[in-house]
């Protein structure tokens, strides 16, 4: 997964500021570290999404993020 598309992910679920705060403040339980700090060293951005999805209850059919049309 590309940093963009995390990013987007996180936006598209949690909404620009509040996906911010908790990026840079929730320690993901599984993981033991913010998202923040685990994309800077270097953990995927997959595994750092599922982990805020499975830690904030986000259902299935959303963790693929808004499917926004082609232009």
């Amino acid at each position: 997964m590309r940093l963009t598309e995390y990013h987007q992910l996180v936006v598209d679920e949690f909404g620009e500021s509040k996906g911010a705060w908790i990026s840079h403040s929730h320690v993901l339980s599984e993981l033991n570290g913010t998202p923040d700090d685990l994309i800077e060293r270097g953990v995927d951005p997959r595994r750092v999404w599922i982990g805020l999805c499975d830690d904030f209850d986000v259902p299935q059919e959303r963790r693929l993020g808004v499917d926004y049309p082609s232009l």
